[in-house]
Formats: structure tokens, C-alpha cells, sequence
């Protein structure tokens, strides 16, 4: 099956504003912008035939275009980064069978993520899918320390037993408390794969409430009775983190020095 990878980026983040183009220092000293770093992790995926950054943003595009970067430009209506790939599937010639969703902000996702989402999405009956992964110590103790903190941090996912989704959440799920031995965490990665016609039928629907309330924009799908398929991951080894806030900066940059990213 063809695959594509988008990776939606926007400069008016309420959290933080500009963050696309947020300059982090890799393990050579080099300073990238997040959405260069994006780019670099899209372009070590297999079995992808092309990857696009998709924004509204002049700045953004100019950026991205200085880095080689294929861009193409959406609306500045579009409420998140699913309904803006649904923008952009629109522009290309022809449809792939599969739409990758990379998000900007997360430079660390390990390209054996996507290629296993990409590997999931060989079954037809999956329209939607998204990749999880185990929390470590180190992960969940930022996941609690930044709620402690009333920050609004990365996301965990519920599962069935069958791996689709019963919800995801900015709050810590399951409960893990003072626990000695916590409940397992999973961590949802930023990244998600639709058939084109999901993502066509994404965007004719109105945002829900849950997706409002938590700002999670994979919540659409649930509430209106598609199934989410999750795709467990291993770290081997590298810590996964998203640049949410301001914070987040050091942690990714500790990652880069840490896996000798440049």
C-alpha cells in the first residue's frame, strides 16, 4: 500500500505560540527548529513515498521550504492537524492508501513507530490507527510531575482488550496514585494513519465535546463510533517526548545529546 507522511504544523499554539520554529540544539551543538527535526525523523521511515509539511503559516513554510521541505499550504480554519491533512490529501493528484499524521511537535518518534503503523494499516479493517507506548519510570514520573504542576503535559491512552481505544486523556489513566507498583501507563505517541476515507468523513463532522474538553483532536473518531486501532511500540532504549511547553526544550534536547542526534 502507498504511504504518505504529513506533518501539520501551525504558528498560534495557544500553549506556545511559534512553537514550529522553537530552535533546539542537537548532540554536534547544530541548532534545527522542531519543525526541521520533524522533518529529519519523516525522512528516516521506510516505505514512504513522500513527506509534506502542511501549514498556514508563511513563516513556517518559508522555514521549511529553506530546509528542502515540500510544503503545502492549508486553511487557517482548519481546528487541528487531522482536518488539515483531509486538506491536504485534497491537493495531491491522487490519494495514497495511507495517510500518516507526524505531528511538528514530536521530533523524538523513532522511525520503527511509523513503519509499525504503517505495517498495521496492511489490514483493511483497520481505518484509523495510532502508535502507544509503555511509559517508563522516567516518562510517567514527568507525566505526574507536570499534572502536579497544572501543566497539561503528553497524552495516555485506555485500551480494550482487542488494542482499540476506550479513551485517551491529558490526565494520567488509569489512576496510578501512591501505588509501589502502578498500574501500566500507556503513553499515546503523536502520530496517526488514516485510510483516506476516514479522514473524509473526519471532516464533515462537527468537534465533540470530549475532543473540545481535552483537546485531542483523535477523540472525534471515537465519539462518533470509529474505532481507534492502537499499535503497541517499543522504545528500545529512547525516551519519548513531545515539546508541549516551554519546559519541554531541555528534556528533548537531554534525548538528542543522549542518542547522539545531530
Amino acid at each position: 500500500m502507498s504511504a504518505v507522511i504529513f506533518i501539520p504544523a501551525r504558528y498560534a499554539s495557544s500553549r506556545y505560540p511559534g512553537k514550529p520554529l522553537v530552535e533546539l540544539t542537537g548532540a554536534n551543538g547544530e541548532k534545527k527548529s522542531l519543525i526541521e527535526r520533524a522533518w529529519d525523523a519523516a525522512q528516516s521511515v521506510k516505505g514512504v513515498s513522500a513527506v509534506y509539511v502542511l501549514t498556514d503559516d508563511d513563516r513556517i513554510a518559508e522555514a521549511a521550504r529553506g530546509f528542502g521541505a515540500e510544503v503545502l499550504m492549508t486553511s487557517e480554519t482548519a481546528r487541528n492537524g487531522t482536518e488539515r491533512c483531509a486538506e491536504g490529501v485534497a491537493q495531491l493528484e491522487k490519494a495514497p492508501d495511507i495517510i500518516i499524521n507526524l505531528q511538528g511537535d514530536a521530533p523524538l518518534t523513532p522511525p520503527w513507530f511509523i513503519e509499525a503503523l504503517i505495517e498495521a494499516m496492511q489490514n483493511p479493517a483497520v481505518e484509523m490507527a495510532t502508535p502507544v507506548l509503555k511509559t517508563d519510570p522516567e516518562t510517567l514520573a514527568n507525566f505526574v510531575s507536570d499534572r502536579h504542576a497544572g501543566r497539561v503535559g503528553g497524552t495516555t491512552a485506555v485500551m480494550r482488550s482487542d488494542g482499540t481505544a476506550l479513551y485517551f486523556s491529558k490526565e494520567v489513566l488509569p489512576y496510578v496514585g501512591n501505588l509501589e507498583t502502578p498500574p501500566e501507563v500507556w503513553h499515546h505517541v503523536g502520530v496517526y494513519g488514516y485510510r483516506p476515507d476516514a479522514l473524509a468523513r473526519y471532516a464533515t463532522w462537527p468537534e465533540g465535546p470530549l475532543e473540545r474538553a481535552e483537546g485531542l483532536e483523535q477523540l472525534r473518531f471515537l465519539e462518533n463510533g470509529t474505532p481507534v486501532t492502537c499499535v503497541a511500540v517499543e522504545a528500545r532504549g529512547r525516551v519519548f517526548w513531545e515539546l508541549n511547553n516551554p519546559v519541554d526544550v531541555a528534556r528533548i534536547e537531554a534525548v538528542l545529546q543522549k542518542e547522539g542526534i545531530a
